[in-house]
């Protein structure tokens, strides 16, 4: 059995203090002492940097990691609860994935949690390897949306640059349209039209029109 079911505490835990490094990040909350030291150091020996807490308090001042990341909660905290903080991620637009523990657990609890967006929901004790594979899985799943964000963040300053008439013609082109009947949807000249699309073109860094498109989804699927 892990010292997850109850091992003595080892090492220490630390704050956050603001840290925005690369490598994945693991926040551990429970009032347990001992469990919180003891997932610390599981996590540390599988080469994963994890912080501990012993109430949400401290996170809801802002301190949340800036890179890649998942939250270990407790349901059941001094204070805001694990299921209220999960509430209150949301309402900020925060979207860490948390896997949820519990020695205490009951079915509508872990309903409500899963609903909500948990990734997983674990019954104190747990096995290592439980605890292990689900911050693994989390850690993908928030490198992902991470990528993806970015991507989309970055498709969004390149649209930024067309002007409002070069934001039309893409429209059109996308829609598969041909210059001469984006010109008689418009009333421009052809030749405007293709002056526009070879703009865009260069704007939005595409060499064809099926690049363009799947460049673009992203921006359709909000």
């Amino acid at each position: 059995m892990s010292p997850l079911a109850g091992g003595s505490p080892s090492g220490s835990t630390h704050a956050l203090s603001g840290k925005t490094d690369s490598k994945p990040m693991v926040v551990v909350v429970d009032d347990d002492e001992g469990l919180r030291t003891s997932l610390i150091d599981v996590l540390r020996s599988v080469g994963v940097e994890a912080v501990g807490y012993g109430s949400t308090a401290p996170l809801l001042d802002g301190s949340l990691p800036a890179q890649a990341a998942c939250i270990i909660l407790d349901i059941r905290l001094p204070g805001i609860s694990g299921l209220d903080f999960q509430d209150k991620l949301q309402a900020s637009g925060i979207h860490l994935p948390i896997i949820f523990m519990t020695g205490f657990g009951d079915v509508p609890m872990s309903v409500r949690a899963m609903k909500a967006g948990a990734l997983d929901f674990l019954t104190k004790p747990f096995r290592d390897q439980e605890i292990i594979d689900a911050v693994s899985l989390a850690i993908e799943r928030d490198t992902e949306r991470r990528q993806q964000l970015a991507q989309r963040r970055n498709l969004e300053m390149l649209v930024a640059t067309l002007t409002p008439r070069e934001s039309e013609v893409m429209g059109h082109v996308i829609a598969g349209l041909l210059n001469k009947q984006i010109a008689f949807e418009l009333g421009l000249s052809e030749i405007t039209v293709k002056i526009h699309r070879g703009n865009l073109m260069r704007k939005m860094k595409c060499n064809s029109v099926a690049e363009l498109v799947l460049k673009t989804e992203p921006l359709r699927q909000i």
